[in-house]
């Protein structure tokens, strides 16, 4: 995202819609005429997620969005959630739903979907941060999510390498999707646990498994055995609407 400053009147009105909290926009003044401010935009912090364009908050409409080549492109296709990823045709973050698992059917009984999410609005993550914790996964021989757009942007998903022309590129979140056999989540838990200290940014994991047929959750006792906090309010999918994957 750009700024004209001609037409820019210094205001500061976009500053209140930028989803890295508007850190990235910084007031100049003009030297050509004293007294006149107008606003500058960090192009290397900003992730094109392009809020501020769409609140219609500029008075002057000195927002515009320049056309994106790649690498930049990629900072649109993960942070605009109106943007279709063009590898996977899904919008936003860009991976596939994992909690309609009744419907779906793809995480069977002795296997996990997991799903690690880096960034959040306001904080964002680089693709080299991604590229670590993929790194990190795929020594422990997951299987990634080929529908997901991080995997796309692999090299070598046996190592879970990312292209090395992105990893300055920054964006809103992505996700790291991967399945598991069960017997692999404490190696991959404890993995996840040494990885968070070599990231600069915040994440969240997600665990999916199929409930079993007496009510127990099977991660439970695992994340216990490492102190890992379960969360009465965590995500739970009841299953309302009409199953059609068959009970495996």
């Amino acid at each position: 995202m750009r700024i004209d400053p001609v037409k820019c009147t210094g205001c500061g009105q976009c500053r209140f819609f930028c989803s890295m909290r508007g850190g990235i926009m910084s007031f100049h003044r003009d030297p050509s005429s004293p007294g006149r401010v107008y606003t500058v935009i960090n192009e290397d912090e900003c992730v094109e997620c392009g809020v501020c364009l769409r609140s219609g908050v500029c008075p002057t409409d000195a927002l515009y969005q320049p056309e994106l080549h790649w690498p930049r492109i990629l900072r649109k296709n993960f942070s605009d959630p109106l943007k279709i990823h063009p590898e996977t045709r899904i919008p936003g973050r860009g991976t596939e739903e994992m909690k309609t698992n009744e419907v779906t059917g793809r995480f069977r009984r002795g296997f996990y979907g997991i799903a690690l999410e880096l960034g959040r609005p306001g904080v964002g993550t680089r693709f080299r941060d991604v590229d670590r914790v993929s790194r990190a996964m795929a020594s422990l021989g997951v299987t990634f999510e080929i529908n997901n757009p991080v995997t796309r942007l692999m090299v070598d998903q046996s190592n879970g390498l990312i292209n090395t022309e992105i990893l300055d590129e920054k964006v809103l979140s992505a996700i790291v999707e991967f399945i598991i056999p069960a017997h692999l989540l404490e190696a991959v838990l404890k993995e996840v646990q040494c990885v968070a200290m070599e990231i600069d940014t915040v994440f969240s994991g997600d665990i999916i498994a199929r409930v079993e047929p007496d009510g127990q959750i099977p991660t439970v006792e695992a994340l216990e055995r490492l102190e890992i906090p379960v969360y009465i309010n965590g995500k739970c999918n009841v299953g309302l609407g009409r199953p059609s994957a068959p009970e495996v």
